[in-house]
């Protein structure tokens, strides 16, 4: 039996790991706080955003200073993310390896249908291409980053999220890209509800008129939707027929993709 020295060395450990738990649990809070639409906030805002007192939020933003996670705009008594976020996210995406796994199926995708291929994943805000393939006589561009709402890849992301990032999302504002471009709150969940129902998204001029895309959700090990496969291509070589065709493909390729991060 231990010993009241001992159980209470105990105790004090567990508190301790409790306490630091809080503690980085509300860091994270006011960091998530940041978005790109609104990059740089006040204690006060940050308060208001994460419901913790500007007295805990003021000692929260300190500590991330000193350590360069927060930077500190000194005329508008503003904060903002910290440029070693950046190196931390490059070399999260350098050391990697879900590209290259991903490639094969990818390429596989393109030769068969002939289009662009983009394998996105979610940056905490939009989608961020991390891996396309294309015909290299191809003049199309290379969509490097991608809303949520609008987007094949967005949707067949956000279509398998909690209610509370759908929210954040739609605060953030649904800007209308093209006339096709959802913007209502309650059209974005049915459409979601859509994609869940379905496996599939579908980008019917959302984002660019004359382009029609098609994508499927990724998971990772533990079976969480982090990224999404498309294929996208010029709309009168992508009506609602070949769209349908091309669901299973990108489905597939999908689920390829899954089960080659899973080896």
């Amino acid at each position: 039996m231990a010993s009241i020295a001992e159980r209470d060395e105990i105790s004090s450990a567990s508190e301790g790991r409790d306490g630091g738990a809080k503690s980085l649990r509300k860091m994270a809070a006011v960091l998530d706080s940041f978005s790109r639409a609104r990059p740089m906030m006040t204690i006060a805002e940050m308060s208001d955003a994460t419901g913790l007192p500007k007295a805990t939020v003021h000692r929260i933003v300190t500590s991330l200073r000193e350590v360069g996670l927060l930077d500190q705009d000194g005329r508008r008594q503003g904060y903002r993310l910290g440029l070693k976020l950046f190196y931390y996210g490059s070399s999260v995406l350098a050391n990697l390896d879900t590209a290259t796994r991903a490639h094969p199926h990818i390429a596989k995708l393109q030769q068969l249908t002939g289009e662009v291929i983009h394998f996105h994943m979610f940056d905490g805000s939009q989608m961020v291409c991390v891996e396309h393939e294309e015909m290299v006589a191809s003049s199309r561009t290379i969509v490097q980053a991608a809303p949520t709402y609008c987007t094949s890849v967005g949707k067949a992301f956000l279509a398998f999220q909690d209610q509370e990032l759908v929210r954040r999302i739609v605060a953030e504002g649904l800007h209308a890209y093209t006339a096709n471009t959802i913007v209502n709150a309650d059209a974005l969940a049915a459409e979601l509800a859509r994609v869940r129902a379905q496996g599939f998204a579908i980008d019917d001029e959302e984002i660019e008129l004359g382009l029609r895309c098609v994508g499927a959700p990724v998971r990772d090990s533990s079976g969480r939707v982090f990224a999404a496969v498309s294929v996208s291509g010029p709309a009168e070589r992508m009506p609602d027929g070949r769209i349908a065709g091309l669901a299973p493909a990108v489905i597939q390729t999908a689920n390829d993709i899954t089960a080659a991060l899973a080896e």
